[in-house]
């Protein structure tokens, strides 16, 4: 059987890639990560590239081959340089402040929240207005911010609450005064 279309994954020098079937482990400087795909999906490395083949130009056969190039890619990416999502607070006395290794955020409840990180992830807070959320895994990062997220979402009448950096607050109109 011919393999057709072939997507590279360039992996950087420090980087140590295992291949199994359906499978591949990378292993560098912030970890060790797996991916996992489907096995119609055929995975070779040579030099310092990953080349990801398909068996045919079928539908299915297509989509399972950008999903494993994707969840590669993330994997060799997590392990060399890693992943970060930022995150803002807005609203009057809403801040955020590391104690030891767990993020205490005073969001306008009548009591701190505390957020212990995930083992392979680590919290940092450059102003007391902005959370970063650091890790090698692509997943567990964006679903940390997410629960973060998710303590206090910016609400649409005073855009107070926990934003990712750079989100846009769709606003409502309060009650109009007679």
């Amino acid at each position: 059987m011919s393999r057709v279309g072939k997507m590279p994954v360039e992996v950087p020098s420090g980087v140590q890639i295992e291949i199994a079937a359906g499978l591949v482990r990378a292993k560098g400087p912030l970890g060790t990560l797996e991916a996992k795909f489907p096995e119609v999906i055929e995975c070779q490395q040579s030099e310092s590239t990953l080349v990801l083949t398909r068996p045919s130009d079928n539908r299915e056969h297509k989509a399972f081959h950008g999903l494993a190039r994707a969840l590669v890619a993330n994997v060799v990416r997590g392990v060399s340089s890693g992943f970060e999502r930022s995150l803002e607070i807005q609203g009057v006395g809403y801040r955020a402040q590391m104690q030891g290794s767990s993020l205490v955020l005073q969001v306008g409840y009548s009591h701190p929240v505390d957020v212990v990180a995930p083992e392979g992830i680590t919290f940092e807070v450059p102003a007391p207005t902005r959370i970063v959320v650091k890790g090698a895994s692509k997943e567990l990062v964006g679903q940390t911010a997410a629960n973060i997220r998710k303590i206090r979402p910016p609400e649409p009448y005073k855009g107070k609450g926990i934003r990712y950096e750079g989100e846009q607050v769709r606003r409502k109109v309060g009650k109009a005064a007679k």
